[in-house]
């Protein structure tokens, strides 16, 4: 199934014409298939399944949209999150507490009051100063903090530094050589429920073997742990698979990313928890755009689109590609310069891609831009944030309304003491 198919010439999104969305949301706009978030989810969920009775906690920070957190929790997917926030979203969308994973190096003793207060399933504690804290806010409370440890295997995942989480001198988790002796410690605080470890290495992964590396040395630590008397009865191995984003790309199947968990794991005895996000969300997404004119260049023109590195900001920040495409091609070609009209060279989205001949007004995509897109936008350069659209065969919705500028500036407030009466009276 293609979620986004040409028909008739045009790009659709399922049964409904982006040109439509385009006339009645306006431009930019984030499109999102009901049915690929759908069809993803159960791909999944169906490659895991024969692992027992795995967990799968869907990374709300790749996609924390309600509307597709609710579509991911009538699939049966917890959540794996990483702010307050991201929790009150999970509940918010309907995700179950018990299935609610609390990752990130830097919760908050206000954050990790609020798990608690959730009762979600588990807490990934990162460092030893962090198990403290929550101890001291558990036991306070009377009520034990089920939790995991996060361990740092020091494995290179082979993918951008930016988006690599475990290498030695990564912020996420312990050391894996100090794992046993901070795990001793945490099974002797009060109000921890201590259950087992956690890691995960990075996004965007190509490759199974740094998996299967990090995985093998989880292995040996739960051994270990054992050995010393600990009940190990949960493994969180995080996420991180990639998808292709250039027409082309091949990347390890689910198949063989299930065969090889099933391998590494078969004598471990234990639930096993996956954080899948961009695997699940990220082709189920297009950025639509609008052309606002081409400009004559020194080498290549300037096709200059109203999205900008504000609302997309894979390409500037990672170097990363997004396929671009027209809604109704032309049936000539041409290469061009892909930018924004945010007042950064940093705004480019493309250099020197061969592209479908684009004019001014025309419709165009990013594609493969439902994760990682719409939840790290910014308003530089006063400008608004986004609207979010949810497509279902026929039928569509705004999911997340746009937010104008004015809207932002609403929410500031000049002092007294700056009004130009004050100014006037110094």
């Amino acid at each position: 199934m293609n979620p986004f198919p040409i028909v008739a010439g045009e790009l659709y999104a399922e049964e409904v014409p982006l040109s439509r969305i385009a006339a009645e949301v306006g431009t930019p706009v984030y499109v999102y298939s009901r049915a690929a978030l759908e069809r993803n989810a159960t791909a999944f969920r169906d490659a895991v399944a024969p692992l027992g009775d795995p967990l799968c906690a869907f990374a709300v920070k790749a996609n924390p949209n309600l509307a597709v957190l609710r579509v991911l929790a009538a699939q049966g997917f917890g959540a794996d999150v990483v702010s307050g926030g991201e929790l009150r979203r999970a509940r918010a969308a309907g995700i179950a507490a018990d299935k609610i994973v609390f990752s990130g190096v830097g919760k908050t003793a206000a954050e990790l009051t609020l798990a608690l207060e959730e009762r979600i399933g588990q807490i990934n504690i990162e460092s030893v100063e962090e198990a403290d804290e929550l101890s001291a806010i558990a036991a306070a409370r009377g009520v034990q903090a089920v939790c995991a440890l996060r361990v740092n295997p020091d494995v290179d995942a082979g993918t951008h530094d930016k988006i690599s989480t475990g290498k030695a001198d990564s912020k996420f988790g312990v050391p894996l050589a100090e794992a046993v002796e901070v795990y001793d410690r945490m099974a002797t605080l009060p109000g921890l429920a201590p259950c087992g470890v956690a890691l995960h290495i990075g996004s965007q992964l190509a490759d199974l073997a740094p998996l299967e590396r990090a995985f093998t040395r989880l292995g040996n630590l739960v051994t270990r742990l054992r050995q010393k008397g600990h009940a190990i009865t949960r493994v969180d191995l995080g996420g991180g698979l990639g998808i292709p984003y250039r027409q082309g790309e091949m990347f390890p199947s689910l198949a063989d990313y299930a065969a090889m968990v099933a391998r590494v794991t078969r004598s471990w005895d234990v639930r096993l928890i996956f954080e899948p996000g961009r695997i699940i969300v990220g082709d189920a997404g297009v950025l639509l755009t609008r052309v606002v004119r081409v400009k004559r260049g020194a080498a290549n023109p300037f096709v200059v689109v109203d999205a900008a590195m504000n609302d997309l900001a894979r390409p500037a920040m990672y170097g990363a590609w997004h396929d671009f495409m027209p809604v109704r091609a032309s049936g000539a070609r041409m290469v061009a310069n892909i930018v924004g009209p945010i007042c950064e060279t940093g705004d480019t989205f493309a250099t020197g891609r061969e592209i479908d001949r684009l004019e001014s007004g025309d419709l165009a995509v990013f594609r493969t831009a439902g994760a990682y897109g719409a939840t790290m936008a910014s308003s530089y350069n006063s400008r608004g944030f986004v609207p979010e659209v949810l497509v279902d065969a026929d039928r569509f919705a705004v999911v997340a309304d746009r937010i104008a500028p004015d809207a932002i500036m609403a929410a500031e407030r000049v002092p007294d003491w700056l009004s130009d009466d004050a100014g006037q009276a110094r």
